[in-house]
């Protein structure tokens, strides 16, 4: 067999082995060059910068969180390769329109592959995610760049019920959710349907714009996903503002530099005529800060310059006069501030047709309240513990209605000072939820009066009786340092601000539980000891040894100082303990020292050696109860 083989071989001509070698050289050399320009055009630069009217979208890609991800990964999908041909082939219409001057300016991305063969290809719907904590820095328009902080926890969620999760944002995965948009870009929702995990369906429609049955059966009904909410999440165009904070936070600006946070979101919103025209008005800050603030720029020219090149830079990621595209022209719907974003369907005015639930729009569903604060305040903390709430506020509609429903019951659980207003003195006056002028929520929607008439106007009752105080009273009992008018805790109400507060206890009396049979309720623990010495209360009772009693939480969440002790903590020493007994005084030749523990702690080089009372003490201590002679 191999002889006769072999024959075969040497039979075939000279001329016929070279057209067979050159034909597979040929064939090879086409395959690879077939490959390398499939892995070219399908490369990000490619798709980018060929292109004429891509430069916007690629600008946008490089920065974004999908920068290292190509881009036929999400506009052809993770998929066989006869399925990526025919549909790359099927974008061959994009190149005649090109050629042929044939395509719309701004452009916007249609036709993507539905997210299970892009998104979930490497984020797992099914997945849980833990909550995040954001800080959003954010400069003022002011001389001085004044920097407002606001802290908010994102409650992401997602995970399946079937694990008891399901919640926060990424519920939206977890459940169908069927929608109908009047417009391309998906802005306008007037029409929701949820089916739950049980199959379940709630139908929600827009008080203000609702569909006809017979327009409803004829709409498209899109099915949520991914990027109904993350559409934006590889071609971000940032506003000026978001620009501006980002640079100033990493320090790309120097926050010291005199209004440069005004000065730059101005001449980056502005409208030019020509990218010239910009250029100029960027440069014209030289001339600013040259008449404006002399001395600074005599000092810091170069910082100038440096902001002017950078605002030259950001400008051209901004603006792109000829494909016509900008931050404006591309919404993006993570969020509800530059654009309707969540408030598509969460703006309030989506109820079901008997008008008895609505959508929700509260903001802790997403994220905790937020809360601002500045850099001369001391940082809010944020719980992330669920708290217990009335059955109100577990309406759908809780936030549409708790203006009309605000009365004093509100102190048993928030501050009320101020409320509605903006000055972040309680937690009705938070600024970021009534200092925002929330454009695209619908929560003054005249539709919304049909749902909700006027509430009617609330009169006092002069014969309520007034509320009892639930705990005891002891010592002096001073109620403003908790109940004041600029109180954290649960200040009284702004009729009482006249009210001396001796007159407190003719309305309010004491009432809480009663005792056990062998406890004596007698208030706050009376001083067992004489204040020689120890007037410093705190310097003991706030970090000192383990066996002295610690002041509780709430009297450090208060802010008492030693000047409130004696307000409720009676002085009544103990009949066993000598009076005015006092303590060791420090000798004339320790003036100046402070690091007592040193020698104390353990009685060396003849140091009298702490005695066990004193075990856990710090220096910081000493002094409090050891004065100098």
């Amino acid at each position: 067999m191999f002889r006769r083989l072999w024959d075969r071989f040497r039979s075939i001509s000279r001329r016929a082995w070279a057209f067979t070698g050159i034909g597979t050289v040929v064939s090879v050399v086409l395959l690879a060059g077939i490959l390398v320009g499939w892995d070219y055009t399908n490369s990000p630069p490619f798709c980018g910068t060929t292109c004429h009217t891509m430069p916007p979208e690629y600008t946008a890609y490089l920065v974004s969180p999908h920068a290292r991800v190509s881009c036929v990964e999400c506009h052809i999908g993770r998929t066989f390769i006869g399925n990526a041909f025919t549909r790359k082939a099927g974008d061959m219409m994009h190149v005649v329109r090109m050629l042929s001057a044939n395509y719309e300016v701004p452009i916007y991305a249609k036709g993507m592959q539905p997210a299970s063969e892009s998104c979930e290809k490497c984020h797992w719907p099914q997945k849980f995610a833990d909550d995040k904590v954001k800080l959003i820095n954010h400069y003022a328009a002011d001389e001085q760049n004044s920097l407002a902080t606001t802290l908010l926890t994102m409650k992401t969620g997602g995970g399946t019920t079937r694990e008891g999760r399901g919640l926060g944002i990424h519920w939206h995965i977890e459940n169908e959710i069927t929608y109908v948009a009047t417009d391309e870009l998906d802005q306008n929702i007037p029409w929701v349907q949820v089916k739950d995990e049980t199959g379940k369906v709630t139908v929600y429609a827009d008080v203000e714009k609702p569909l006809t049955p017979d327009q409803i059966a004829k709409a498209e009904k899109k099915e949520m996903s991914c990027i109904t909410c993350h559409n934006r999440i590889s071609h971000t165009f940032r506003s000026p503002e978001q620009v501006i904070d980002q640079a100033l936070s990493s320090k790309r600006l120097d926050v010291n530099m005199p209004a440069i946070a005004r000065k730059s979101v101005e001449v980056l919103s502005t409208p030019y005529k020509s990218a010239d025209e910009a250029k100029q008005a960027i440069e014209g800050l030289d001339g600013f800060y040259k008449k404006e603030y002399a001395d600074y720029y005599a000092r810091n020219t170069k910082t100038v310059q440096n902001a002017i090149a950078f605002l030259k830079t950001s400008y051209e990621t901004l603006v792109f006069p000829s494909e016509e595209i900008s931050w404006t022209t591309h919404p993006d719907n993570i969020g509800h501030k530059n654009s309707s974003g969540c408030f598509r369907c969460h703006d309030g005015k989506h109820f079901t047709q008997d008008n008895s639930k609505a959508i929700r729009l509260e903001c802790n569903i997403c994220h905790t309240l937020p809360q601002v604060y500045t850099s001369v305040e001391s940082k809010p903390s944020v719980t992330l513990a669920k708290g217990l709430e009335p059955e109100s506020h577990a309406k759908t509609t809780w936030l549409i209605e708790h203006r009309a429903v605000f009365n004093e019951t509100c102190q048993q659980c928030h501050d009320t000072r101020n409320p509605g207003s903006k000055d972040n003195s309680s937690f009705c006056s938070n600024v970021a939820c009534h200092g925002v002028k929330w454009t695209y929520a619908g929560l003054n929607a005249p539709g919304l009066a049909k749902v909700f008439p006027a509430a009617a106007p609330r009169v006092a009752n002069p014969n309520a009786t007034p509320p009892n105080i639930p705990h005891p009273i002891g010592g002096k009992p001073d109620c403003l340092i908790c109940h004041g008018q600029k109180s954290t805790s649960r200040p009284a109400p702004t009729s009482h601000a006249t009210i001396d507060i001796a007159l407190c206890l003719d309305c309010h009396k004491p009432s809480f539980p009663p005792p056990a049979s062998e406890v004596t309720v007698t208030g706050p623990p009376t001083v067992p000891h004489d204040l020689a010495g120890r007037a410093e209360c705190l310097g003991c009772h706030n970090g000192g040894g383990a066996k002295t009693p610690q002041v509780p939480k709430f009297h450090l969440d208060f802010k008492f100082t030693n000047s409130n002790c004696l307000t409720c903590h009676a002085l009544k020493l103990n009949p066993n303990l000598p009076k005015n007994v006092g303590f060791p005084a420090l000798p004339a030749s320790h003036a100046g020292r402070s690091v007592c523990l040193a020698c104390h702690a353990e009685g060396v080089l003849g140091a009298k050696k702490l005695p066990t009372s004193h075990a856990g003490r710090v220096d910081s201590a000493c002094l409090t109860c050891h004065q100098p002679k």
